[in-house]
C-alpha cells in the first residue's frame, strides 16, 4: 500500500475516533479535490504558524489542498479584503479566525450564500452557537477552540498562587469585541471575585495587540499603584509586553505575570522569573481538526458544532520537559 494510502486511511480513522462518525476512504481517483482555505487572525503570530502547521498535516494526510491567506496584523478592516479575495477563488470550505465577533458576520455570509461552508477556529462570530436557527451569526458549521472562560479561570488561579491569595493585579487585554479575549478576562475575573475576595482586579488595559503599548501600561500601572502583585496577559503580545514592562520598571520577581499563550520567546522569560506561568492552547490541534472537520462535511459525514481542544501550563519545573516542550508555539 503506497503512503497516501496509509494516510488517508490513518486519518479517516482519526475522524471516526473524534467526531463518532463513520470513517470515510478518501477520495477516489479522478474526484474532485477539495481545496480548503484556513484564514488566520493574522499571519505573523507563532500561534496561528503552529496553526497552520496542524492544518497542514492534516491536509497531507486527507489529501486535500490547503490555502492560507490572512492579514499582517490582528484586524477586522484588513482581515475582510482577504476574506472577499479567498471567497472569489471558490475554496471548498473556510476555516477562519475572525477578528471581531460582529464586523465578520456580512462578509463571512458572503461565503455562505455563495455555498462555501464556514468553519471559525480560535475565535468565533456572533455568541459562538451555531446551527441553532437563530440569530444572524448561526451560520457556521462548527466552532473549533481551547474553551477561554476556563483558559481564564485557570490563569486567575495560577496567579492568586503567585501572588498568595491577596493584592491588585489588573488584565492587560487587546480590546473589546474579540472572542477569545473577552472570555479570558471573563472567566479570570469570575474566578478571583468567587474564590480570592483578598485580590483586587483593577481597570483592564486595552493594548490593540502592541505589545509596546502594554509594556508602557505596566509602567503606568505601577506608577499609579506602587502595591501592584500581578498581571494577566491576555494573549501572545499583551503577556510579553506586561513582561516587558516588569523589567523595565525593575520589579521583575515582584510584580508576577501569567501569559496566556507560549511562544518561544517566553521559554527564558519563564526560566528568568519574570514570567510565572503560561497557560499554552493546542494550536496544531485547532488547525487539525479544522480541517478533519472540514473534509468530514465535504464527504457527507455531520460534524460536532462545538469541538474542543486543551491547555498545558507551562512554568519553570516543567518547561524543560520533552512532553510539554511540545505544546510552544512554532516561530
Amino acid at each position: 500500500m503506497e503512503r497516501r494510502t496509509v494516510l488517508k486511511t490513518a486519518a479517516a480513522a482519526v475522524v471516526a475516533t473524534s467526531f463518532g462518525l463513520t470513517a470515510s476512504p478518501g477520495l477516489a481517483q479522478g474526484e474532485k479535490k477539495f481545496t480548503i482555505a484556513l484564514i488566520p487572525g493574522l499571519t505573523t503570530d507563532a500561534f496561528y504558524i503552529t496553526m497552520r502547521k496542524g492544518a497542514q498535516a492534516a491536509a497531507d494526510a486527507l489529501g486535500v489542498e490547503l490555502a492560507f491567506q490572512g492579514a499582517p496584523e490582528f484586524n477586522a478592516v484588513l482581515q475582510v479584503p482577504v476574506l472577499d479575495a479567498v471567497i472569489a477563488r471558490q475554496p471548498s470550505a473556510i476555516l477562519i479566525a475572525p477578528t471581531d465577533t460582529r464586523q465578520l458576520i456580512e462578509p463571512l455570509r458572503k461565503a455562505f450564500d455563495a455555498g462555501i461552508p464556514v468553519i471559525t477556529v480560535d475565535t468565533f462570530i456572533g455568541d459562538g452557537k451555531y446551527q441553532t436557527g437563530s440569530g444572524d451569526a448561526d451560520f457556521p458549521l462548527s466552532y473549533i477552540a481551547s474553551d477561554n472562560i476556563l483558559g481564564g479561570r485557570i490563569a486567575a488561579r495560577s496567579l492568586a498562587k503567585a501572588i498568595g491569595e491577596e493584592g491588585k493585579v489588573y488584565v492587560s487585554n487587546v480590546k473589546p469585541g474579540i472572542s477569545t479575549t473577552d472570555q479570558r478576562e471573563q472567566g479570570f475575573k469570575e474566578e478571583i471575585a468567587e474564590h480570592f475576595p483578598k485580590i483586587t482586579v483593577l481597570e483592564t488595559q486595552f493594548n490593540e495587540d502592541d505589545a509596546n503599548k502594554a509594556a508602557s501600561q505596566l509602567q503606568a500601572m505601577f506608577a499609579r499603584n506602587s502595591d501592584l502583585k500581578g498581571v494577566f496577559g491576555a494573549n501572545l503580545f499583551s503577556a510579553l509586553g506586561a513582561g516587558n514592562g516588569v523589567k523595565q520598571a525593575g520589579q521583575t520577581g515582584n510584580i508576577k505575570v501569567v501569559a496566556f499563550d507560549a511562544p518561544t520567546s517566553i521559554v527564558e522569560d519563564i526560566k528568568s522569573g519574570l514570567v510565572d506561568e503560561a497557560i499554552a492552547q493546542h494550536p496544531a490541534e485547532i488547525g487539525y481538526f479544522g480541517v478533519v472537520a472540514a473534509f468530514a462535511h465535504l464527504t457527507g459525514q455531520s460534524i460536532p458544532v462545538l469541538i474542543g481542544t486543551g491547555f498545558t501550563v507551562i512554568d519553570k519545573d516543567n518547561v524543560d520537559d520533552p512532553n510539554v516542550a511540545k505544546y510552544i508555539y512554532s516561530d
